[in-house]
């Protein structure tokens, strides 16, 4: 097992943890039985289907199409290395997390990440199963490694897995330090700079009429700066008092894992802003 993967699975085990000790791992607040279904079958096709797939398919599509650029980045600075996951992989996956909450057909992929009434470590890899063969960023990555930058690759995901698991837990790592007074101008930086549970969790906030609620921003997964840059900030250091899914008729397991193949369930939907044209934004 690559060191990289290790760390990353010792910081998903390290939040659990506290999640355990502080607030239930494995029993939330109005959780579902769907929810752990959800959530184990997600995350087990991502990790052992999807991405290696991709990564795979990526290679095999760049030596049809481009075989002379097999290794060619290899020797390229660190920093530009860098800078290129940040824009062709995290920017990409900043824009398809935005399109996703624009596009009616592309919230229906991605409805079950929002669907959970609570916060967790649980929800950093739950998603419908299209979603992730479709999300551009996984391809970009694949097309990366094949020039040569795994090295690269590899100690970026530890990082981006830590932010993005720790923005997601209930347990949030940031809201002692806004206590602390002298930290303030240092939090200032890290809040526009990388996402932290505060500026995402106001992202699953349920109603729109609570004012750490932002469900139509803070995209970011790794960066926060993608929103701040393109203005779909909203930093508060306050907390949504409850998330989930505002004026949406429930989803059934198999629209939060396979929608198109199992369709919502078109008389059951609600009046909704979505039903007037507003193209989920509103989820």
């Amino acid at each position: 097992m690559p060191t990289s993967t290790i760390a990353v699975l010792a910081i998903y085990i390290g939040f659990g943890l506290l999640e355990l000790w502080r607030s239930n791992l494995f029993t939330k607040g109005e959780q579902t039985r769907d929810d752990g279904i959800v959530e184990g079958v997600s995350m087990t096709m991502l990790l052992a289907v999807t991405q290696p797939g991709i990564v795979f398919l990526s290679a095999a599509i760049m030596a049809a199409i481009a075989p002379g650029l097999e290794g060619a980045l290899t020797n390229l600075n660190v920093f530009a290395a860098i800078a290129l996951f940040l824009v062709l992989e995290d920017m990409t996956q900043y824009w398809w997390h935005r399109a996703s909450h624009t596009f009616p057909w592309l919230y229906n992929l991605h409805r079950a990440h929002h669907n959970a009434k609570y916060m967790s470590v649980r929800l950093v890899y739950r998603n419908n199963i299209i979603y992730y063969m479709m999300m551009p960023g996984l391809w970009t990555a694949g097309a990366l490694l094949y020039m040569g930058l795994g090295w690269v690759y590899a100690g970026y995901l530890v990082v981006k897995m830590a932010v993005i698991i720790g923005a997601h837990s209930d347990v949030a790592w940031d809201k002692p330090l806004y206590r602390i007074k002298w930290l303030s101008p240092v939090m200032w930086v890290v809040e526009r700079t990388i996402s932290t549970p505060s500026t995402h969790h106001a992202h699953h906030g349920r109603h729109a009429n609570d004012p750490a609620t932002h469900y139509k921003g803070n995209y970011g997964n790794l960066l926060f700066f993608w929103d701040v840059l393109f203005g779909t900030a909203k930093i508060t250091r306050s907390y949504p008092e409850s998330y989930g899914v505002e004026n949406l008729a429930p989803a059934t397991l198999g629209q939060q894992l396979l929608w198109p193949i199992f369709p919502e369930n078109k008389e059951e939907t609600i009046a909704s802003p979505v039903g007037e044209g507003a193209a989920q934004e509103a989820a």
